[in-house]
Parts: structure tokens; C-alpha cells; sequence
């Protein structure tokens, strides 16, 4: 049997564990403005296949098993894996779940999804370009490659890359080198387990795209709705700073 290529990033993520499943699903960003805009952007996915590359604990591949969509989850970490297969069955859910480091999606099809979604996990991959690859690879002609990932002309190192000055409704972003760093170490927001962070530009960006041969057809840099601002300070900031970008790409 295969075994997944372990590098720097499945390290890092098999180590949080059950912190990573409560941040998951506690977090305000993700469950009140990341994961509805995601949601709302594939819009009806019933009979479609997709692909849930770096899906954590499971909550978007549940989510779009309830819309009718023939669900794969991959992660490269095995307590997140579990933890999703157990869920989906106590919900009475069909995905196929696999343990695979993102630039290495063996046993997994050539062209066999209409969709691949990469929700806030390509910024962590340490083989950003070999996980694009395998995304592209497993995506049928024309299909849909929906990402987010932290906005990265907003958000790096705050001590030393892209930091924070003020705070509620006035804090601002002070980029200090936009460069560098490219890696560190850190816990994850309320999180106390250091896990890698990275660092990469827009161009690094589009570039990977392109010689994977996808074409960007759209960038999103959504804003809150007055209703999710409501929710906290954190969330209404975001009116002002788009922290989360979100491309949508086809092969």
C-alpha cells in the first residue's frame, strides 16, 4: 500500500488534532462569512463530483453531501480524517474519505470532478505547485477549481511581515515587508498547538496557476454583510480589510 509523502505541512497538521476540530467549527470567521460565501459561490452542486482537497474535519464535504453532491474528502491529516468519517456516518452521509498529502492524490482519477474546492489550505501546502497539479489533474475539462486562501497583500507575520496597528473597528494593516517572511511558526487564532505558516504574492499565485493549466476567471475580495457584521468586531473589519481572497478557476 502507498503511503502519503510526509513533508513539513502534514507534520504540522497532524499534530493539532482535536484543536484543530473545535477551532474548525467555533470559529466566526469561517462558519458565519468564509463557509456561506463559499457555499453560495458553487450554488447548486446536487449530482455534481467533488473533490474537498484539505478538508479538515469535514464540514464543507458534509455540507455539500447534503446538496446532493457526490462528495471525495482528502486531507493529509489522519485525526482530521477520522473524526470526518465519523461524523459523516452519524449524519448517514456517503463520502469517500482519503489520507493523501495534496501534491500526491494517488488512486484518485484523472478528470473525475466538476468540482475541486480548496477552502483556506493552499497557503499552508509546502508543494504549493505540485498540489496545484494534482488539483488540476483530477479535474475534468472545463471544470471548476473554487479556492480561498488569507489575502496575501493582507495578512503574513505580523511581527515581522504584515502586521496590526490599533485595534477594533480602527485597527490597520502595516505591511513591513511583503516578501518575507516566507514560513514560520505560530498557533492558529485561539489556537495553542504551532502549526507552519506561508507566505506567498499574487504573483506567485497566478503564475502556479497558469502553468497548471487553469485560467482564472474570477477574484473575489467579498465584503460582510451588514448582518454578519453584527455578529463582531472582528467580522465588521472586514468591511474595511479583505482579509480572505477567493479565486475561482478552469481548467
Amino acid at each position: 500500500m502507498r503511503e502519503i509523502n510526509h513533508d513539513s505541512s502534514t507534520r504540522a497538521w497532524n499534530t493539532l488534532g482535536k484543536e484543530w476540530f473545535e477551532l474548525a467549527q467555533t470559529g466566526e470567521s469561517r462558519v458565519h462569512f468564509i463557509m456561506p460565501y463559499t457555499l453560495a459561490k458553487l450554488g447548486d452542486v446536487a449530482g455534481k463530483k467533488i473533490l474537498d482537497l484539505g478538508c479538515g474535519e469535514g464540514g464543507y464535504s458534509r455540507a455539500l453531501a447534503k446538496k446532493g453532491a457526490q462528495v471525495v474528502a482528502v486531507d493529509c491529516s489522519e485525526p482530521a480524517i477520522q473524526y470526518a468519517k465519523e461524523q459523516a456516518e452519524k449524519e448517514k452521509l456517503e463520502i469517500r474519505h482519503y489520507i493523501r498529502n495534496s501534491n500526491n492524490l494517488f488512486e484518485i482519477e484523472d478528470n473525475s470532478f466538476d468540482i475541486v474546492l480548496c477552502s483556506m489550505m493552499l497557503m499552508d501546502c509546502e508543494d504549493f505547485e505540485g498540489s496545484v497539479a494534482e488539483a488540476a489533474r483530477v479535474l475534468k475539462t472545463g471544470g471548476l477549481l473554487f479556492a480561498s486562501v488569507l489575502h496575501p497583500c493582507f495578512d503574513g507575520n505580523h511581527e515581522y511581515g504584515i502586521g496590526r496597528q490599533g485595534s477594533g473597528l480602527d485597527r490597520q494593516v502595516v505591511v513591513m515587508n511583503y516578501f518575507e517572511p516566507k514560513t514560520w511558526e505560530a498557533p492558529l487564532w485561539r489556537g495553542k498547538t504551532p502549526v507552519v505558516w506561508r507566505h506567498r504574492t499574487m504573483q506567485e499565485y497566478v503564475e502556479t496557476f497558469s502553468k497548471c493549466g487553469l485560467t482564472i476567471t474570477g477574484l473575489f475580495e467579498p465584503c460582510p454583510t451588514d448582518e454578519q457584521a453584527e455578529i463582531s468586531v472582528n467580522i465588521a473589519w472586514l468591511k474595511k480589510i479583505p482579509l480572505y481572497l477567493f479565486w475561482e478557476l478552469r481548467k
